[in-house]
């Protein structure tokens, strides 16, 4: 068997994706893997049979243990799903860090830290517990502040924050992979207090000491701290604080963004200089090996210990080995034995993304580089019985020049393949020119890191390390052009929908067999073919049934709304609303992305309200809007005119709808052109539309006159599902109206903050005693229908649950 640890990987990891969905109690899991353990383990005849049950079991042991609440003192035991306002006392597991948040174009710090607790005051007295909990704190704490300290903090404990819609990033499910259940919130670094002071050492721990140092060092004879050289510090030592969302979305967008992670790429790199390095010494391979290990796990270290580090590390490391020992080295082999290794450790990084694109971007490079180098030998085929020594000198240079930046080529192609699938569904991003854009960033990484090596080298020496500091700074200048260029390209990159499982299972199915070629070699090519056709069908009824879906999300954005109305198709796409210019930045383009929209044909703003239609010049310069409807009404709020008045400066743009227009399968019910309010809440554009027997009406903030006013004018108000968000001073939906309109979902679109946006409890005791489902966006997030000729189904993001209502 060639790779007799790909098979026992893949087995434990089906284990642990079975404790995903089904979990047993921890004992008898334990009992019974123990049990089959120690029968594969002897010699009996029953024990290779037995042994693959066995590693499945350990792998769904593994994962359970990992998950289940075992202490008594579990925090998810002792405050569940409370809010509380508690101390907490426990061990820093690393030191802060710190965080830039950039709004308007002025950078904020905060810090971030993980503590392992030990206890937790409230009500005067200090209560035992464990797990593990992350603290977010205003400013940057002292630097007294260091791994392994005693420390006690005050704050608010709560679960973290679950995604508010579907598709954008979700901070609770991501915290729940690291193991960390909640999140510590206080106000200030007064909040925090060093314990045992006087038992405990004032010196940071090396980790910190090198970083201190390598930064300072890598900046020396550099004018002030830029962009450049925070970013040299996040490429060479992993200084992650200089990534803002607008320094990484170039990279994300160039397909480059993979420079910057400690993965298998950057410790290739840092191995290969070393390699090189005590190779021309005339150093032994196996001293070579006994010396670059180390230095590989010092790295590591002085990064801080990142997970993804760790991988790369388990991998050279095995790598390195084999190849001192004079070992033929199998690169699959050697990835699987690195997967299996890690998963022992931390099973619950299989669901995370950093894992998944590290292993299987090396994968597919593993499997697609042979092909490729046999077609490069077939391109740049030379006579095979001439000797290189008869060749000419400059044939010969040109041969390894060319052998170089066509395995970079290669390289290029294959990590892009590979990380197609899971890009789009963690980033929602295609990009078209990462090939040519690593293939010129790449080379200029490995000089970059070779020189920061030799800067650090020279730090004893500043004149030195100075010229090694400009050639870094002018090579991260030029990896930062190249990579703001190739984003900005035409057609440079796409923003995709999120796909679907079975859509990436299938791309990897056909990656890895046909183009790989084992499906025309192997003799399993049968069975092979059979999991192609049946993967094949399966994705092809699913992608018939998305082209029969349509989906209507509704968005809460902190006191105001948007809806988007998703059709096959983009003509009779709409989005109705879409919050301030801070929900647009954070809430409504994120989740427009993730629904792959590059452009959007229509967009409908229903009044003058900030907090509803604010950011409608961001979303109409980031998604080329076609066609904005808005209301015959003169609202008298100042910023609204003013954005009015700049979407009327575009040609052909402004569109005026009032009462009885139509836009699509949606009909204007208010308000009329000849209409005058004393408030915007009086007359916001409602609309009533029917997709596919379920009938919509829309009331956005619709006051309490307002609803008056429809109610005289239209008595056909008759739908299934009534969406209302809360006017200022005024009750929503009055019985009348409901009386009407005969609901059988009612959704009020309030907010947890501010305050005065949350549904009151005389609404809620009012709508209850109504024979019809009430949800309230303050609970559920966002709420997404998915409408199919016959079927209607209904998703909310909190809880993250589903349910059919026809």
């Amino acid at each position: 068997m060639k790779r007799p640890l790909a098979i026992v990987a893949l087995v434990y990891v089906g284990g642990i994706v079975l404790a995903e969905y089904f979990s047993l109690p921890l004992p008898w899991l334990f009992l019974i893997s123990f049990f089959l353990v120690g029968i594969a383990l002897t010699f009996s005849p029953a024990g290779p049979i037995l042994f693959w049950p066995a590693i499945f079991l350990v792998g769904w042991t593994n994962a359970v243990f990992h998950t289940e609440i075992i202490s008594p003192f579990d925090l998810r035991k002792q405050i569940g799903n409370r809010i509380e306002l508690v101390t907490v006392r426990g061990k820093l597991c690393a030191t802060p860090r710190q965080k830039i948040f950039m709004r308007d174009e002025e950078e904020s710090w905060r810090s971030i830290s993980k503590i392992e607790t030990d206890f937790y005051f409230k009500n005067g007295q200090w209560h035992r517990t464990f797990g593990k909990i992350l603290v977010t704190t205003p400013d940057t704490l002292s630097r007294n502040f260091f791994g392994g300290q005693t420390v006690e903090v005050i704050g608010v404990l709560q679960r973290p924050k679950s995604a508010v819609a579907e598709g954008l990033f979700d901070y609770r499910n991501y915290l729940r992979r690291q193991e960390i259940y909640y999140q510590l919130t206080t106000t200030s670094t007064n909040d925090w207090k060093i314990l045992d002071e006087k038992n405990h050492s004032n010196t940071p721990p090396f980790s910190d000491r090198f970083l201190a140092w390598s930064k300072k060092t890598l900046s020396l004879g550099l004018p002030e701290e830029d962009e450049s050289l925070r970013l040299i510090w996040a490429l060479a030592l992993d200084w992650k604080t200089a990534f803002t969302v607008e320094a990484e979305e170039p990279f994300m967008r160039a397909g480059t963004y993979h420079i910057f992670a400690v993965d298998g790429l950057r410790i290739a790199i840092v191995s290969g200089i070393l390699i090189v390095l005590f190779r021309a010494l005339q150093i032994p391979r196996g001293l070579c090996g006994l010396l670059v290990i180390p230095l590989i796990w010092f790295y590591t270290g002085a990064t801080g210990w990142p997970a993804s580090a760790i991988r790369s590390a388990i991998m050279m490391t095995i790598v390195i080995i084999g190849w001192s020992i004079h070992r033929p080295g199998n690169l699959l082999n050697s990835l699987f034995a690195a997967a299996f290794l890690i998963l022992l450790w931390q099973p619950q990084q299989l669901f995370q993304a950093g894992f998944q694109l590290s292993f299987f971007v090396v994968l597919c490079m593993a499997l697609l580089l042979p092909p490729l180098e046999k077609f490069h030998k077939r391109f740049f085929k030379t006579d095979s019985f001439l000797p290189d020594g008869l060749r000419p000198a400059w044939r010969q240079q040109l041969n390894g020049t060319i052998h170089f930046f066509s395995g970079v080529l290669a390289s290029s192609v294959a990590a892009w393949l590979g990380s197609i699938p899971l890009s789009a569904y963690y980033f929602h991003l295609f990009s078209t020119v990462s090939v040519p854009a690593n293939f010129l960033v790449v080379p200029l990484t490995m000089l970059l890191l070779m020189s920061c090596v030799g800067s650090l080298g020279f730090g004893w020496l500043p004149a030195v390390a100075e010229l090694f500091n400009h050639t870094n700074w002018f090579l991260m200048n030029c990896i930062i052009d190249l990579s703001k260029w190739s984003a900005d390209l035409p057609a440079g990159y796409f923003y995709v929908s999120t796909p679907a499982p079975i859509t990436i299972a299938f791309s990897y199915l056909l990656l890895l067999t046909i183009l790989t070629g084992w499906i025309f070699t192997s003799r399993w090519k049968w069975w092979g073919i059979f999991a192609i056709s049946i993967t094949a069908l399966v994705w092809i009824f699913h992608w018939q049934r998305e082209l029969t879906t349509t989906r209507l999300h509704i968005l809460p954005l902190n006191g105001g709304e948007s809806v988007f109305v998703d059709v096959p198709g983009r003509a009779n796409d709409l989005l109705i609303d879409c919050g301030n210019q801070s929900s647009v930045e954070f809430v409504t383009k994120p989740f427009l992305r993730a629904q792959g929209e590059n452009r959007l044909s229509r967009l409908l703003l229903t009044h003058g309200d900030l907090k509803n239609v604010g950011g409608a010049t961001n979303i109409v310069s980031d998604f080329k809007v076609e066609k904005v409807f808005v209301s015959p009404v003169k609202f008298r709020s100042r910023e609204y005119r003013v954005i009015e008045n700049w979407l009327g400066t575009i040609p052909n743009l402004k569109v005026q709808i009032n009462r009885g227009g139509q836009v699509g399968p949606w009909k204007v019910l208010h308000p009329d052109a000849g209409d005058k309010f004393s408030q915007a809440d009086d007359g916001p554009i409602v609309l009533r539309g029917e997709i596919l027997g379920t009938t919509f009406l829309f009331l956005s903030d619709l006051s309490r006159a307002g609803q008056n006013l429809l109610l005289e004018r239209d008595k056909n108000l008759k739908a299934d599902i009534v969406v209302a968000g809360l006017p200022r001073e005024s009750e929503p939906l009055i019985d009348a109206l409901l009386d009407v309109v005969q609901p059988r979902i009612i959704i009020v679109t309030d907010a947890e903050f501010p305050a005065q946006e949350r549904a009151f409890r005389k609404l809620r005791e009012r709508l209850a005693k109504r024979n019809v489902r009430v949800i309230y966006c303050r609970d559920s997030g966002s709420i997404t229908f998915l409408i199919r000729p016959g079927h209607l189904k209904m998703k909310l993001a909190r809880p993250e649950n589903s349910f059919p209502t026809k």
